[in-house]
């Protein structure tokens, strides 16, 4: 297969470059092998100055830096400078002719990028090159941890890689090495939890808990638009409770969906047997407008084994809060329900969590709440691999104002550049920890001084005294004239005047009380 890599340009599949540059590394590959991918965020190019350049989603290099125009000087320039895409590697890999891999290795069979090359191939195509390494060489990793994060790695003898990719060939998103994600983990946010609550009292901490479960669910619930009863926010609030007991499985998955739907009328169960998309429709003709096409169902039992074997993988290696974050955005792009995708997309978030011990013991952040405090990020970061998979999604309307997607878009789901989510999910672990958590302990402290000094001055029962509280907490810690007129008309002025001065006393002067 003869290619043509490009010279200089200004504009590269729609995205401007700073200034006139030759793509380099996928950038190349992607142009010279008519590659149909999600492109990546950060592109590589050539340009004349010598200095590097880093903006607008362009990464410039020097002339030093120029590859040799040949499917082996940009791969090896990819894997050197930008890291693993593993989207865009296997379909690369599915376009050039297995003898030019082959030949590519035997001319430098014991170099750390060839043997890489050599095992990325066989790892993701799932058959083997007839190649044989006869020459002991030190191992080399499959991941560069200087670039992204990888496992603890098992040796693959064969071509002499470590083999410390993450997941599995049916569900691996990577994560690049950030300064904000290093920051991150270096300041211990799982230790910071553990110490703000070895300072709570036991009774006061599972209260806590429990008013932290209930507010994850309900604001999980207001994400989707939805204001379930009661009983609905409760039901889900212990569910996410239990998170982190059970390994997922099949039937773990199954379970949460008919849990979250409730109703089944309006609602197949189960994982999608068509495809499915998330949009709108055209208010005319009915025709699908997507925003996000979910995989094709065909895919949906290997993406899910696969996401199975993350989460197993996973439970010694990566990060907790990295990993849920793969996890969890992985779920929620593959879409393998007709509905409640995006509250398990969530609960999985505590079950990696929970399970690798990352949570407090009988806590759990309130990640959904966060989340609602940053939803227009939120929506931003999941369209933000949303736009870039639409291009490469072939589809068209079925009779029932659907959609089928006609080509395979399944490594679409199985690999994707999981970084800013992972940042994204970091924050929120952070504020749960920061202002969540003890925000609430301290409520619930200056709430027991309130209705232990209240008793001092007046007995009223539970549900008045809860009555009484909503009043002042509403008008910043005053008893409005209409509350005295009506529910509290047996109040004296100086009972008012005593409880209005506790209420200032127990919460400070303002009375505010942040939620």
């Amino acid at each position: 297969m003869s290619v043509q890599f490009s010279g200089s340009v200004s504009v590269f599949q729609d995205r401007r470059l700073p200034e006139a540059a030759v793509p380099a590394g996928y950038a190349a590959l992607i142009d010279a092998y008519k590659l149909s991918v999600p492109v990546p965020r950060t592109l590589s190019a050539i340009g004349t100055k010598h200095r590097i350049i880093q903006q607008k989603g362009w990464r410039i290099y020097t002339p030093r830096h120029a590859p040799e125009a040949s499917l082996e000087g940009h791969l090896t320039f990819a894997l050197k400078n930008e890291g693993l895409d593993l989207a865009i590697l296997k379909r690369l890999f599915l376009a050039v002719e297995e003898g030019a891999i082959v030949e590519l290795v035997r001319q430098k069979p014991t170099g750390i990028y060839t043997r890489r090359i050599w095992f990325l191939y066989e790892w993701l195509l799932g058959r083997e090159l007839k190649l044989s390494l006869t020459d002991k060489v030190s191992y080399v990793d499959a991941i560069d941890t200087d670039l992204q994060f990888g496992g603890i790695g098992k040796n693959s003898a064969r071509h002499r890689v470590r083999d410390n990719l993450p997941g599995t060939p049916e569900f691996c998103p990577l994560v690049f090495k950030t300064t904000a994600l290093n920051e991150f983990i270096a300041q211990d946010w799982k230790e910071r939890a553990r110490a703000i609550v070895s300072e709570v009292p036991k009774d006061l901490l599972a209260r806590t808990a429990a008013f932290l479960l209930l507010k994850d669910s309900k604001s999980s619930y207001v994400i989707e638009g939805e204001r379930p009863p009661q009983d609905r926010i409760q039901r889900w609030g212990r569910v996410i409770g239990e998170a982190g007991r059970a390994p997922l499985d099949e039937q773990e998955f199954l379970r949460l969906q008919g849990i979250v739907i409730g109703d089944e009328r309006f609602v197949k169960l189960g994982f999608r047997q068509e495809d499915g998309f998330v949009g709108e429709h055209d208010r005319d003709t009915q025709r699908p407008i997507p925003d996000h096409f979910s995989a094709r169902h065909e895919d949906i039992a290997s993406l899910i084994a696969g996401m199975i074997a993350f989460d197993h993988v996973a439970e010694n290696e990566l990060d907790p809060v990295i990993a849920a974050a793969v996890l969890a955005f992985g779920f929620v792009y593959i879409h393998p329900f007709e509905d409640g995708n995006g509250r398990i997309h969530r609960y999985l978030m505590h079950h990696v969590l929970a399970r690798r011990g990352f949570n407090p013991t009988g806590v759990h952040f309130p990640v959904s709440s966060a989340i609602l405090d940053r939803i227009t990020e939120y929506k931003a970061l999941l369209e933000s691999y949303s736009s870039r998979l639409l291009p490469c999604v072939q589809w068209e309307a079925t009779p029932k104002n659907n959609v089928k997607v006609l080509n395979d878009t399944g490594d679409f789901y199985r690999f994707f550049d999981a970084t800013s989510h992972a940042e994204f999910l970091y924050e929120c672990v952070r504020q749960t920890i920061e202002r969540d958590l003890p925000n609430e302990t301290n409520f619930l402290r200056n709430f027991d001084a309130f209705r232990s000094g209240l008793e001092n001055i007046i007995d009223m029962p539970e549900r008045t005294l809860n009555n009484l509280f909503g009043f002042l907490r509403q008008n910043q810690g005053r008893l409005s004239k209409r509350a005295r007129d009506d529910e509290f008309a047996e109040l004296t002025e100086d009972e008012v005047a005593k409880i209005e001065q506790l209420y200032a006393d127990s919460f400070g002067q303002s009375g505010a009380i942040s939620d």
